[in-house]
C-alpha cells in the first residue's frame, strides 16, 4: 500500500507556479491577482479563506479579501460580484460558501463572470467540461485528477466508482473520469439510494468516496489492489485533541488501507489539493489560457 500525499504534492505544484510566476513577472507581464468574498463568519469557511490567502502568498500571486456581515443583502453582495467582474486588475475570484440562507446561492454564482471563475461553478464553465472543452475545472476533482497523474495510476479503461453525486465534486468527478483525455475510465455512480452500492464497489479498480458519511467505506466493500481516494472530511468528536474534534474521511482507513495499492489519507490527501487546484486555476485566468 503506498500512501498519495496531497500535501507534499500540493507543495511541489505551488512551488512550480511560484517559478512561473517569477518568470511572467520578470518578463514584464502581470501578476496574477485572486480574490475571494467572505460573509460571515463561519469558521470552516474561515480556515479555508486564510489558507488560500496564505497559499497565494506561496505561489507569488497578488491577493484580496473582501468581508461581509452575515446580514448582507442579496442585491449587495450582486453589486461586489458586479464590480469584481469590471475590475481589471482580479483575474479571478471566488465567493466563499455556504452563504446566508436569504441569499440564493445559485443566483450568485450564475452572476460571476465565466471567465474570472476559478472555482469552476459557473454554467459555462460546468457545461463546457462536460463536452470537454477548455474551462476551469473546480477544484476539487481537478486536484484528484492531478494526485492520480501524479502517482502514475492508471486509469484508462479501469472501472471506476463514484460514491456521491454532489454539484462540487461527485457530478464533475463522474465527467472527467470518463472522457478520454482524462480519465478514459468505465464510470459508476452510487447514492444513498442505489441498491448495489456495495457490489459496485467491491468490482471497481478505483473508488472516489466523496458521500460525506464517515468511515463508509469498509473492509467487505474493497478488493485487494483497489486505488483509493477519500474526499470525506467529516468533524467527528475527539477528546484527545485540543480542538475537541479530529477530521474523519469517508473510508474506514484502519481497514481499507491494508487492501489498496494507493489510498489518501485524511486529513492531508484531497484537502490540500483542493486549494492547490484553486491557484492552477487562477494562474490560468491571470494568463488568459481558456478565455482570451
Amino acid at each position: 500500500m503506498q500512501l498519495i500525499d496531497g500535501k507534499q504534492t500540493a507543495a511541489a505544484i505551488k512551488a512550480e507556479i511560484a517559478e512561473e510566476v517569477r518568470e511572467i513577472v520578470a518578463r514584464g507581464g502581470k501578476q496574477p491577482h485572486l480574490a475571494a468574498v467572505l460573509v460571515g463568519h463561519d469558521g470552516g469557511s474561515e480556515t479555508y479563506v486564510k489558507n488560500k490567502v496564505l497559499a497565494c502568498e506561496a505561489c507569488g500571486f497578488k491577493s484580496s479579501l473582501i468581508r461581509y456581515e452575515n446580514d448582507i443583502s442579496e442585491a449587495e453582495l450582486l453589486a461586489c460580484v458586479e464590480k469584481l467582474n469590471k475590475d481589471d486588475d482580479v483575474d479571478g475570484f471566488i465567493v466563499q460558501l455556504p452563504l446566508p440562507k436569504h441569499i440564493d446561492e445559485q443566483k450568485i454564482i450564475e452572476a460571476i463572470d465565466y471567465r474570472k471563475d476559478v472555482d469552476g461553478f459557473h454554467p459555462i464553465n460546468v457545461g463546457r467540461m462536460a463536452i470537454g472543452l477548455p474551462c476551469f475545472i473546480s477544484a476539487t476533482p481537478l486536484g484528484i485528477l492531478t494526485l492520480l497523474r501524479r502517482y502514475n495510476i492508471e486509469t484508462s479503461g479501469k472501472k471506476c466508482v463514484i460514491l456521491g453525486r454532489s454539484n462540487i465534486v461527485g457530478k464533475p468527478m463522474a465527467q472527467l473520469m470518463m472522457q478520454k483525455q482524462f480519465g478514459d475510465a468505465t464510470v459508476t455512480v452510487c447514492h444513498s439510494r442505489s441498491k448495489t452500492l456495495k457490489q459496485e464497489c467491491h468490482e471497481a479498480d478505483i473508488i472516489i468516496a466523496a458521500i460525506g458519511r464517515p468511515d463508509f467505506v469498509t473492509a467487505d466493500m474493497v478488493k485487494p489492489g483497489a486505488v483509493i481516494v477519500d474526499v470525506g472530511t467529516t468533524r467527528v468528536p475527539d477528546a484527545t485533541r485540543k480542538s475537541g474534534f479530529r477530521l474523519n474521511g469517508d473510508v474506514k482507513f484502519s481497514e481499507v488501507a491494508p487492501l489498496c495499492s494507493f489510498i489518501t489519507p485524511v486529513p492531508g490527501g484531497v484537502g490540500p489539493m483542493t486549494i492547490c487546484s484553486l491557484m492552477k486555476n487562477t494562474l490560468a485566468a491571470g494568463k488568459k489560457e481558456y478565455y482570451g
